[in-house]
């Protein structure tokens, strides 16, 4: 597997966090299926906010006399945890649960806002939204990926519509606003030069894995895990067939790919330098032959691995210049999300200064001088 980085240094539900629904607007398909059906869902699936009635649940906040309760933040915070979290202090968990609380209360102001202004979401686009996660799914496997987490198909419904309000709510009053000027991409680039210089040629490369080792942990959508070559063989080569029917890459990589960095992303592996591709005769030749938008057929790698390449695109070494129109756009890109997140974060702050707010929690930590043990 090559040593790659996807890190390109040019680019810059009320129960569903805030955070995610910004993450949301911008991903592909991979991360808007990564994002919903492991985090939306899982969290939804652990008690959404909406979902129960009130009963003897512990009041954590209050937002304009609605509640959010103990144990939707419960839930929250054990599916943000790693799976191989390390044991983390009472502190670092009374602090993260904080902030987890904090994001419900924002998402709950933008979600009244957006209702204030008469924000209207459309059955179509909720559709659109059901058919984008659905699509890698057979109606049988999304009715039971559903019926796992808890979820019917209107709970799902009523979530993508909360998501979308908050969506077009910040369309309206933040994006909408923001704007960068010629001179100050020209001034990021004379500040930033060295993030333009490529030491070495890179390539663009996506990849559909297939190890003929069994994973303990499958990180594709179909949970599909080739176990020795006879296995691995059969799988790629079904693969191959699919490509050449026409299949999207992207899409067989997130189903398929046994590569646990990639495969999420629909297999993107982002910029890897020529001299990473050098480390594996076959798969260096397989590069080299390609043109930028091809595939590269199967190709096996020295440990005995299988891949198929698509080279999304190439970049010689050298400076590159501000005429670039790639360069011009990742530095907008980079401006502009900075500057999002500034205003996006004032315009949070102005919502709570015309709210009437209630933090439980905070008053529990601020009583207990924030001691753990005494936060029940």
């Amino acid at each position: 597997m090559f040593n790659s980085s996807k890190s390109d240094p040019q680019a810059g539900a009320s129960c569903h966090s805030f955070a995610a629904r910004n993450r949301l607007r911008s991903g592909s398909t991979g991360s808007l299926l990564r994002i919903i059906l492991v985090s939306f869902l899982t969290v939804l699936a652990a008690g959404g906010c909406r979902s129960r009635g009130a009963g003897k649940r512990e009041v954590w906040a209050e937002v304009n006399g609605h509640p959010i309760y103990r144990d939707d933040v419960e839930a929250y915070y054990r599916r943000r945890l790693p799976s191989a979290q390390e044991a983390i202090s009472g502190e670092q968990t009374l602090s993260l649960k904080l902030n987890i609380l904090n994001e419900l209360i924002d998402n709950e102001l933008a979600l009244e806002r957006a209702r204030k202004e008469q924000i209207v979401v459309s059955e179509a686009e909720i559709d659109h939204q059901v058919e984008t996660l659905s699509s890698p799914y057979s109606p049988e496997e999304f009715q039971k990926k559903l019926a796992d987490d808890g979820l019917t198909a209107a709970t799902l419904r009523d979530q993508i519509r909360q998501h979308l309000l908050v969506e077009k709510l910040l369309d309206r009053n933040v994006r909408s606003r923001l704007k960068i000027e010629p001179a100050e991409v020209e001034a990021y680039y004379r500040n930033h030069q060295t993030q333009f210089n490529i030491p070495e040629t890179r390539y663009h490369l996506a990849e559909i894995l297939v190890t003929t080792a069994r994973d303990p942990a499958v990180h594709n959508l179909r949970q599909s895990d080739a176990v020795g070559r006879a296995a691995a063989e059969r799988k790629v080569k079904m693969i191959e067939r699919e490509l050449h029917a026409g299949q999207d890459f992207g899409r067989l990589a997130e189903q398929y790919s046994e590569d646990p960095a990639t495969a999420a992303g629909g297999g993107d592996m982002g910029f890897v330098p020529a001299s990473s591709v050098a480390s594996d005769t076959r798969l260096r030749l397989a590069v080299n032959a390609m043109q930028v938008g091809e595939l590269s057929g199967v190709v096996r790698d020295d440990k005995g691995n299988y891949h198929i390449l698509k080279l999304l695109g190439r970049e010689d070494g050298g400076l590159r210049p501000l005429s670039d129109p790639s360069v011009q756009k990742s530095i907008r890109e980079a401006l502009l999300s900075e500057r999002e997140q500034v205003l996006k974060a004032a315009y949070l702050e102005d919502l709570r200064s015309t709210a009437k707010l209630k933090d439980e929690l905070a008053d529990h930590i601020v009583a207990a001088a924030g001691n753990p043990a005494s936060v029940n």
